[in-house]
């Protein structure tokens, strides 16, 4: 019998780059975060960069490279890069063993140049659904074009890989036949019940001790459907507050609302969100929605609509799916979650979030498609 050597462990980089790393970034910068803390704790040998827009050009010591870009107006600090020549030149000049791009712009295309130029392996993370906001921003006109480009870059990647099934399944119906789901995770330290202060945060928002506290955290953007939560709650009244977190601008006004800036502090952000009675999301086209799972690991019960990424973390036993967004379904599915008992409902929140979404398990499946594609055993485990 021949014995085969064992695969060799190399030394490897890995780069990640995105545009959707911003000061007030969500869902993205808190995955790149995650997981540059992960690969600290448990594959110290992989080096990891993130390459990303800033004010200027800047390398902090630490695997953060910053290249300028001029800021997107009224694009909440999003900065567009316009040069995929020299965002590739900076790409290889930090020698990857594998990048991963997080966007299809810039950054994403360079990253496919880069990865031809070094002949390494380019992954393509699916955060966002193209064709889906061309068709809400610009028309349903432009959602067929749209969509054809989106497959045309995403199978131009060596592995597409998205946040939810959802999205997975637009990308293989568009084409890009390889994709594969990987559904993120959540801190469960940090994103906890016990933050919880409701005397104090009530306090703080002059809300009485009887009135029913409902959450959103995100982007001001019109696909986060913000509308429909202001009629919901409008559509409720009393004893129903909405607590927009970092999305007041792009809600309407309302007298059922109150509104606080971004906050970027995860541990001040899951203090807010432990001491509400309910997290809301109405969101029918989310790619997946992590502040969900930060939700349910806080103990929420969670409203959303049954559709989207969403619907793959909720279902009747952690919260209540609308049957479409718009106002009236929202307060419908709202008014019936408080119909339950929602300490029961919160606590099954909490468990799904601790046995379904670690992010130790998200991130040994992700490391296993990195080794796959590299044929470098460095990024899975060792035996032990």
């Amino acid at each position: 019998m021949v014995l085969q050597d064992a695969p060799v462990r190399r030394a490897a980089r890995l780069v990640d780059t995105t545009m959707l790393f911003a000061p007030r970034s969500g869902g993205v910068k808190r995955y790149l975060l995650a997981k540059r803390a992960w690969l600290s704790r448990n594959r110290p040998e992989i080096r990891h960069t993130l390459v990303a827009p800033g004010p200027r050009d800047f390398y902090d010591g630490h695997g953060r490279v910053s290249i300028y870009a001029a800021p997107l107006p009224f694009g909440d600090g999003y900065r567009w890069p316009l040069s995929k020549t020299a965002w590739m030149e900076r790409l290889i000049r930090q020698r990857p063993s594998i990048i991963e791009a997080g966007d299809p712009y810039t950054p994403g295309l360079a990253a496919q140049k880069a990865g031809e130029r070094l002949g390494v392996p380019v992954v393509g993370f699916c955060h966002t659904d193209l064709a889906a906001l061309a068709a809400l921003h610009i028309g349903d006109w432009a959602e067929k074009p749209v969509r054809r480009r989106w497959a045309t870059i995403y199978g131009g990647f060596d592995q597409a890989v998205a946040p939810s099934r959802f999205i997975a399944e637009r990308l293989i119906e568009a084409g890009v036949r390889d994709a594969v789901a990987l559904p993120l995770g959540v801190d469960t330290e940090v994103f906890h019940p016990d933050r919880a202060d409701r005397q104090a945060v009530r306090r703080e928002l002059g809300l009485a001790p009887r009135e029913r506290l409902l959450v959103f955290a995100g982007r001001p953007a019109r696909e986060k459907r913000l509308d429909v939560l202001v009629e919901a709650a409008e559509r409720l009244g009393a004893p129903y507050r909405l607590l927009l977190i970092g999305a007041g601008a792009g809600a309407p006004p309302s007298d059922r609302t109150i509104q606080l800036d971004y906050v970027r502090s995860p541990e001040s952000l899951a203090r807010l969100l432990a001491s509400c009675d309910a997290f809301v999301h109405a969101n029918d086209a989310e790619p997946f929605g992590l502040i969900v799972l930060e939700a349910l690991a806080c103990g929420l019960p969670v409203v959303g609509v049954a559709a989207g990424g969403v619907a793959e973390s909720v279902d009747d036993t952690v919260g209540v799916l609308a049957a479409r967004s718009d106002g009236r379904a929202m307060a419908e599915a709202i008014d019936a979650l408080f119909g339950r008992e929602l300490d029961q409902v919160g606590r099954a929140a909490r468990l799904r979030a601790e046995a379904r979404h670690g992010w130790n398990a998200v991130f040994e499946r992700l490391s296993a498609i990195y080794a796959g594609l590299t044929g470098n055993p460095a990024f899975v485990a060792r035996p032990a």
